[in-house]
C-alpha cells in the first residue's frame, strides 16, 4: 500500500452518536467531506479538531483554515467508502477532556475538524501467531488489527476495560483467543496486562504484536518484549497512547523527549 498524501483538514458532519458500551462512545460521520480517503484505513491515526461550545460551522471552518483549534489524536475505527461514512470511538471521560466533552454531547448535524488518516500500523500480516493488547484508549486500533488479520490467524488478545459491560463484539479470527480484564479505575496504575503476558505459554514461531495503551504499561511491556522475549523490532508495534496524570500535549512532549534521548 502506498503512503497516503497528508490531506488538508476538513470539516466532518455527525450522522449519529451513541454509547457503544458504558464507557465508549461511537460517533459516525457521513458526507461528501469523506470522499477521497483511502480504503483500508481502519486503525490509522487521525487528528481531530474540536469546535468551541456554541461556535458556528462557518466560524470554525475559518479557524480551522487560519488558526489552530483544540486538537487531539484519535483512531479511525471504520471507514465505509461506498456510503462515505467513518466511525471514531471516544472513551467517555465525561467533561474531563475536550474530546470526551464533545463526544458526550455530540448529536446529528454537529461537526468537528479532521486531518488524516495516516498509514495503518500493521500493513502486512505474516506471523505464525499474534499478540494483541490494549486498554480502552487503544481498543479501536487493536480491534481494527484483529479484523484485518487473515481468517486463519492464531494468537492471543488481551483487553483491559473499565467494567465487564465494556466488552465489545470484534470480528477476530476464530484462532485468536480474546481475554477481557477489568480495571475499574484506569487512572490508577495496573499491571494486569503485563502479568497476563508474562504468565503466557509462548508458542514457537514468528510473533507480531499490536500493543498500545497507557505509557507506563507500554514502557514495561516494551522492555519485556525486547530484553526478555527478544522479539525483532520489525515484528513489534507497541505505542504509548496516553500517560496517567498528563494531558495529550504534555504526553506528546514527553514522548518526543524520550525519542530524542
Amino acid at each position: 500500500m502506498s503512503k497516503p498524501q497528508r490531506p488538508t483538514p476538513r470539516v466532518l458532519t455527525v450522522k449519529n452518536a451513541y454509547h457503544l458500551t458504558p464507557n465508549m462512545i461511537r460517533v459516525t460521520f457521513q458526507g461528501e467531506e469523506l470522499a477521497n480517503i483511502y480504503e483500508g484505513c481502519a486503525g490509522a491515526n487521525c487528528k481531530i479538531f474540536l469546535p468551541a461550545v456554541g461556535q458556528s460551522r462557518e466560524d470554525f471552518a475559518q479557524e480551522l483554515a487560519t488558526g489552530r483549534p483544540t486538537v487531539r489524536t484519535y483512531t479511525v475505527r471504520a471507514y465505509r467508502a461506498d456510503v462515505m461514512e467513518m466511525d471514531i470511538d471516544f472513551v467517555d471521560h465525561g467533561d474531563n477532556g475536550p474530546a470526551s466533552r464533545w463526544a458526550c454531547s455530540a448529536k446529528t448535524g454537529d461537526f468537528m475538524g479532521f486531518r488524516g488518516p495516516s498509514e495503518v500500523k500493521i500493513k502486512d500480516f505474516y506471523a505464525d501467531w499474534y499478540l494483541v493488547a490494549a486498554d480502552m484508549s487503544a481498543l479501536p486500533v487493536a480491534s481494527a488489527a484483529l479484523e484485518a488479520m487473515p481468517r486463519d490467524a492464531k494468537g492471543v488478545a488481551i483487553f483491559e476495560v473499565t467494567c465487564a459491560e465494556d466488552k465489545q463484539s470484534i470480528d477476530a479470527p476464530a484462532g485468536v483467543e480474546i481475554q477481557w480484564l477489568v480495571h475499574a479505575d484506569p487512572h490508577q496504575a495496573s499491571t494486569a496486562q503485563e502479568d497476563f503476558i508474562r504468565a503466557m505459554d509462548w508458542p514457537t514461531g514468528v510473533c507480531q504484536t499490536c500493543i498500545a495503551g497507557e505509557s507506563g504499561v507500554i514502557k514495561s511491556l516494551r522492555g519485556f518484549l525486547a530484553k526478555e522475549v527478544k522479539l525483532p523490532r520489525e515484528d513489534v508495534y507497541i505505542s504509548g497512547y496516553w500517560k496517567i496524570g498528563l494531558i495529550e500535549d504534555e504526553h506528546q512532549k514527553m514522548k518526543r523527549a524520550e525519542a530524542a534521548a
